[in-house]
């Protein structure tokens, strides 16, 4: 019987690969160092009975090893389609030099070069056949691969996903299909049955990481009928496909071997280098490297480092010391780098570069902040430019999740062409750097989190040390943080930027969605920028507004505003709240045809005029008729307009028992209780659940004079508890009222007018409850449930095929 035996026909000892070059060319490396019959060897030693090189376009590393038992000579062949210069990579095995040197005559032509091949009889496959080489890949140039190869490859560098189409897709080729592409494209197909196509497995491995991660198998004796058995499709694609995490480490460890070539010094016995060996697949090679010369140019020491980042080379110290510090205080690592653990090595390798990252990227922010906020505008730039090396830290993880990412997605259209793919829902990852704060925003996105469970929508929200997980809610531990000085309540938490990247692309989203600009909004833009997933973007807060009330600088309210108007322009789509915040964003620069009013809602189930009971007859000293404000206690909402214009009030109506209630707790209240001290005004602290809604509806008249809300949550739950309202001409707010029926609109900031408000309607209860049942009327045509689903359809229209179409393109 004939045995069965095993070849990887896919091997580099040339780095070819667009990412491999991509990172090669930013380090300064050669394309070629590693020896083949270093690759021989370890393709052996990983199983394999027959060894072949396919380097790109050469044949210099398969003659080395043509001699050895079982190898043959091959190489990969960089070909294009001649309309438009689309690349492919045909693999072609068991060639003369003679061949070779005709192969490259031909090969600016796929079909010249194909005729070539079939005539010469030569066993030839398509390499990765729906990756992009050059990203000009699209479905029409793939039909036509099906006409002109009959063997294709699952690649053991590519996205799992991309193999298994693959799979589906030849499985399912029929004589019709091949006939209709044969129409199309005016291409003859091979043979008497085209539509039966074989498969092998290749490694298309750059780094001697992965050999054999792919190979094929086949019954045979000798190289020659290994290759008669693929030819006749009888062999079998076997192993495992890449993951982003194991392409990154291929990357990390092709400059990492190349340096360690390069310098051929002694080993180093540090355990960081060990580490570094085992991970990077450089046990056999001599030299210790570019981290070893580091590490003597700075010392062994294990004192405290000053974090210099004003160069490259300060960055590149820091590094070295905190991966050191690392892997000696992990005993996982420690383990690797003695040989004593058989762990994943690209699950590690990624803990630790994040691990190393993180404090990068945290100092990095610190010094940052801290220089813009001292003006200190040289500063600034110096710290900037050490970006540039905190991104060559984590570019192979950019480079290879970004390359997954696109694949996938060719991958998808490339199922829906052939009718392999089912109808995709809708994912969405909303990012948000609050969600337990006591605010506006948080409210907004723990309803609509609830809503997405109860109507069984896909929406994952996604924040920094804001809780804990729970179903629809991924919890980040933060990095760092940093709070403003003198301002300790303007405070952000830095987002553990490599680890939001890895959930997702593991995710798999659609639509990423911004409800803030912070660092958590900061990474969702980037991240949409390196895995290519449109971005959207809430406009929740008017932080300008709000950074000026709060400090009083000028300064700081202009650098806000700039900042805001660069942010929201980056994204595809932005939502306001309200006509007068689409206004706004218009005045920033944002598009307007980007800029979409969203509908908000309000739930009239949970606050409604029947919960009305004396919910505040345990509070003695309070007049009968109540005024009521809900919110955040903090002078941005223009409280002390609140103070002053309640006092006037209450003065003038003295004979009618008007009385205050705060239900909400922040940094003003503290000095809002002593503006109000002998005054009957209550402050309850923040209110949940049903004690909020029993606090609305036990009251007469709502007010609100802030002048930076986006939209007033608020304003519809007190409308929907019976409450008429009285808001500022600024902001949101004053669009969810109607206007003489609902509620009164003030001038803003202006403590008269409102004063004089409050006296009109308390002075007439006949008024206030007639505007009271408008208010509930009007709050019943906007509940919650059918705003939510109304803005999910937004989204939806927004990720189908035509959008992401004209995603792609560049549009909006």
């Amino acid at each position: 019987m004939i045995p069965q035996r095993k070849a990887d026909m896919h091997v580099h000892s040339k780095f070819s690969s667009r990412p491999s070059q991509w990172i090669l060319q930013k380090l300064g490396c050669p394309e070629s160092f590693t020896e083949p019959a270093f690759i021989y060897e370890r393709a052996k030693a990983a199983g394999m009975d027959y060894v072949t090189i396919t380097d790109h376009n050469v044949i210099d590393g398969a003659l080395q090893i043509a001699h050895l038992p079982g190898a043959f000579v091959s190489e990969e062949v960089t070909t294009y389609f001649p309309e438009d210069r689309c690349k492919l990579h045909v693999l072609v095995y068991d060639i003369t030099e003679g061949q070779h040197v005709e192969i490259q005559r031909l090969r600016e032509n796929v079909h010249d070069l194909c005729g070539y091949l079939r005539g010469e009889n030569l066993v030839h496959a398509l390499a990765h056949p729906l990756f992009a080489v050059n990203d000009k890949l699209d479905i029409d140039h793939f039909e036509q691969s099906l006409l002109l190869f009959d063997i294709f490859e699952l690649n053991g560098c590519r996205d799992d996903m991309q193999n298994t189409v693959l799979r589906k897709i030849l499985a399912d080729l029929d004589r019709s299909t091949i006939e209709i592409l044969a129409d199309r494209h005016a291409i003859a197909p091979l043979g008497p049955r085209p539509w039966k196509k074989g498969l092998i497995g290749g490694s298309d491995d750059h780094s001697s990481l992965n050999i054999a991660s792919m190979h094929t198998l086949a019954r045979a004796d000798g190289p020659h009928d290994f290759l008669e058995a693929v030819r006749g499709r009888n062999s079998l694609p076997s192993g495992r496909a890449a993951t982003g995490h194991a392409l990154a480490r291929n990357l990390y460890a092709i400059a990492y071997q190349f340096y360690r070539a390069k310098t051929r010094r002694s080993r180093s016995k540090l355990l960081c280098m060990q580490f570094a060996d085992r991970m990077l697949g450089a046990s056999e090679t001599s030299g210790d490297g570019f981290l070893a010369r580091l590490h003597a140019a700075i010392g062994t020491r294990k004192s405290s480092t000053y974090l210099r980042l004003a160069d490259a080379e300060g960055i590149k110290a820091v590094l070295l010391k905190e991966v050191t510090r690392i892997i000696e205080n992990d005993a996982v690592f420690t383990a690797i780098a003695r040989g004593e653990t058989g762990a994943d090595l690209d699950q590690e390798w990624f803990r630790c570069v994040g691990q190393a990252s993180d404090k990068l990227i945290a100092t990095f922010l610190d010094r940052l902040l801290t220089s813009a906020l001292g003006a200190d505008i040289f500063d600034i730039f110096s710290t900037i430019g050490t970006a540039g090396s905190l991104y060559a830290l984590l570019a192979p993880y950019f480079v290879s999740f970004g390359l997954f990412a696109r694949e996938r997605s060719f991958s998808r259209e490339c199922a829906r062409a052939f009718g392999q793919a089912r109808p995709r829902p809708l994912t969405l990852l909303h990012f948000t750097d609050t969600f337990e704060d006591v605010n506006g925003v948080s409210w907004t996105i723990r309803q609509q989190l609830d809503m997405a469970l109860e109507h069984g929508k896909n929406m994952t929200v996604i924040t920094c040390g804001q809780g804990e997980n729970a179903p629809g809610l991924q919890v980040f531990d933060p990095i760092g943080t940093f709070a403003i000085p003198e301002y300790p309540e303007l405070s952000v938490s830095y987002p553990p930027f490599l680890r939001m990247l890895e959930y997702t692309l593991e995710a798999d989203a659609k639509l990423i969605l911004a409800a803030t600009p912070g660092p958590v909004g900061l990474a969702a833009l980037a991240i949409s920028r390196i895995l290519q997933i449109p971005i959207h973007g809430t406009y929740h807060t008017a932080f300008p507004q709000y950074v000026a009330s709060l400090t009083g600088d000028s300064g700081l309210e202009d650098l806000t505003r700039k900042y805001m108007a660069w942010y929201y322009k980056q994204m595809d789509v932005v939502y306001a709240p309200s006509q007068a915040i689409a206004d706004e964003l218009s005045s920033f620069g944002v598009e307007r045809g980007a800029i979409r009013v969203y509908p908000r809602g309000v739930d009239t189930a949970r606050f409604d005029p029947i919960k009305r009971n004396g919910f505040f007859k345990r509070w003695r000293g309070l007049e009968q008729f109540k005024l009521i404000y809900v919110g955040r206690v903090s002078r941005e909402k223009d409280l002390d307009i609140l103070c002053e214009a309640f006092k006037s009030a209450h003065e003038s109506l003295s004979g009618h028992g008007v009385s205050l209630v705060i239900v909400g707790d922040g940094p003003y209240r503290e000095e809002m209780e002593r503006e109000l001290s002998g005054l009957p005004a209550l402050f309850t602290g923040v209110l949940h659940g049903e004690a909020l809604a029993e606090a609305y509806a036990s009251a007469d008249l709502f007010v609100f004079p802030s002048t930076t809300d986006t939209f007033g949550n608020v304003v519809l739950e007190a409308q929907a508890s019976g409450l008429p309202i009285i808001v500022s001409d600024k902001g949101g707010p004053m669009e969810n009222i109607d206007p003489g029926k609902t509620g009164l609109i003030v001038p803003g900031r202006n403590a008269k007018a409102l004063a004089q408000a409050m006296i009109e309607l308390c002075g007439d209860p006949e008024r206030v409850k007639r505007m009271g049942e408008a208010a509930r009327s009007f709050a019943e045509e906007r509940s919650f449930g059918s705003a939510f689903l109304a803005t999910w359809e937004l989204y939806k229209d927004a990720t189908s095929p035509a959008a992401l179409d004209n995603h792609a393109a560049g549009g909006v």
